[in-house]
């Protein structure tokens, strides 16, 4: 197998993980929320935020990191030195991930009002845990094998499942037992959800410290054959800084937009506005586990089906053979909308129906469904920006991304506190600065791209014509849904089961007709869907039910 297909394989098998984590994580979340309701849902949700922030500053961005820095010094057979930067880094993250927990663990009341408080606190002693997990993935990444982080992420993600579900299960029961009110038992049920994501570290850890020490006589006969000049402590902790530092900078700004909006949004409702904390928390809730989480899973797929093609745009950029690195960009672009573009119209169309599937809880299955649609938009928007950051990236313009989020950052900051202060639209403000951001991102990354490399995009195959036949499949997908929904509700009594078999026939049926009217219109061609990942295999399929000829 060549170099660049090893890596294309590796990297797939990588995103392959990532993607059945994601739907791990979007399936549990069903039962999970039946048990700890809107309101727990909440104070896990503003803790996590917090959590997720820590750790990214802590550990968070240690793997891609510690790959770069060991693979350049495996790359000239340096295997001593591979090994003592391994060893630093433990170090580091032991160091850094203590006192990302205690500031968590102690900071907490600074950080989160009422019953997140003691979530944020069982949280806190994980983010110690991930440093080492992440240097071990990190280690194995620069080895050039995505399975052992692959299988850790899924095993990680399923002792969550199990644990959160489990766990807030028998919390629960216990804070009903001791008389606990309804806040009580929401916090109860949070806490068994954050010993549920903590539990999932440790497991992938432990994993990985198997794997390890299965590999270690082969590392310990490569060091001991190596005949380097060894690098000093000293050295290797200042390469560690220099290069960890623009990692832990860019993954910050990317991600502190949601930690920023959840902390205004509970500051400036309880405080300022006077509603109750629990409301604002519940409302919180449905925006952050409900909403927000079914929008990004489309994101998921979309940044990982462009993933297997991102290495080809560097290569070429590299080469300077600018035509062919347009012409991947543009490949790109039209995978990513082809995909995006009928998710969110789908979204939008089916929006309370997908919600119910998952979060079948009456009290708040409109407004959970008003926000997917308000939300929905930011499937495109945020499938383009991850999309055009690889690429500024793959194109040597590493700044420009940290430079376009932060801009964006402030203007969706300011918005949202006018929105808060200002008006009466509650969570729905945090969906529209989530649009504004998106966007934001968008332009100014495709701004940032356009003075580096000029792209030939074709307008009508690029937007208008997936746009057009993704609005004709919404239509047609919400008129099956409910033409079944009447039909099945003359024989079924459970509304449940009504709106699954409804949903699942409207989403096969728009399936067909997007695939359809994609071939029908040339809004792709056999031989272009030939060019995307997996696509002989998508193009024998369409044969076989006459869709292309």
């Amino acid at each position: 197998m060549s170099k660049k297909k090893s890596i294309l394989v590796q990297g797939g098998i990588l995103a392959t993980a990532g993607i059945i984590s994601k739907i791990i994580g979007l399936l549990y979340q069903a039962p999970f929320t039946g048990i700890v309701g809107d309101e727990g849902n909440g104070y896990y949700s503003t803790a996590y935020y917090i959590y997720s922030i820590v750790l990214l500053i802590s550990s968070y961005s240690i793997p891609s990191a510690m790959s770069k820095i060991i693979s350049q010094r495996l790359a000239v057979h340096e295997y001593r030195n591979a090994q003592r930067i391994f060893h630093c880094a433990l170090i580091y993250v032991c160091v850094v991930g203590a006192i990302g927990s205690l500031v968590a663990f102690f900071g907490a009341p600074l950080f989160v009002d009422g019953y997140s408080i003691p979530v944020l606190k069982v949280f806190s002693p994980f983010i110690f845990i991930f440093g080492p997990l992440g240097v071990l993935r990190g280690y194995f990444q620069a080895q050039r094998t995505m399975i052992p982080t692959s299988i850790s992420q899924l095993v990680e993600q399923f002792l969550n499942a199990f644990v959160s579900v489990g766990g807030a299960f028998f919390l629960v029961n216990l804070a009903i037992s001791k008389g606990g009110d309804a806040s009580t038992r929401a916090m109860y049920g949070a806490i068994g959800g954050a010993l549920g994501t903590g539990s999932g570290v440790v497991i992938a850890l432990i994993f990985m410290l198997f794997v390890y020490r299965m590999n270690r006589d082969a590392v310990r006969r490569k060091v001991i054959h190596d005949h380097h000049e060894d690098m000093g402590y000293r050295e290797i902790f200042i390469l560690i800084l220099m290069i960890v530092t623009p990692f832990i900078l860019s993954t910050f700004i990317y991600n502190l937009s949601t930690t920023l909006n959840s902390t205004l949004f509970s500051k400036i409702m309880t405080y300022n506005r006077g509603i109750p904390h629990n409301e604002v928390v519940t409302r919180f809730g449905v925006f952050s586990r409900k909403a927000m989480n079914i929008t990004n899973f489309p994101i998921a797929i979309s940044s990982a089906a462009a993933a297997t093609i991102m290495p080809s745009i560097s290569t070429y950029f590299a080469q300077k053979n600018y035509d062919r690195t347009s012409q991947m960009i543009e490949r790109v672009y039209r995978l990513i909308n082809m995909i995006a573009i009928p998710s969110a119209v789908g979204l939008f169309a089916l929006s309370e129906p997908i919600i119910m599937l998952l979060f079948p809880q009456k009290a708040t299955l409109h407004e959970a469904g008003v926000l997917m649609q308000i939300l929905a938009i930011t499937v495109v928007f945020y499938s383009l920006s991850t999309v055009s950051n690889a690429i500024l990236q793959g194109i040597g313009k590493v700044n420009a991304p940290v430079i376009n989020a932060a801009i964006a950052l402030v203007v969706q900051t300011v918005v949202l506190v006018i929105l808060l202060f200002f008006t009466n639209l509650g969570n729905k403000a945090l969906a529209i600065v989530t649009i504004l951001y998106s966007l934001l991102m968008c332009v100014l990354n495709e701004y940032s791209i356009s003075k580096t490399i000029e792209i030939r995009q074709d307008i009508k195959k690029l937007y208008i014509i997936p746009f057009s036949v993704s609005a004709v499949m919404g239509i047609v997908s919400f008129g099956v849904y409910r033409l079944m929904k009447l039909l099945i509700g003359r024989t079924l009594e459970n509304d449940y089961f009504v709106n699954l078999i409804s949903v699942a026939v409207a989403i096969f049926v728009a399936v067909i007709v997007y695939a359809v009217g994609m071939v029908r219109t040339k809004g792709v061609t056999e031989r272009e869907l030939l060019q995307f990942p997996k696509g002989s295999k998508l193009v024998n399929i369409l044969k076989k039910v006459r869709i292309i000829k």
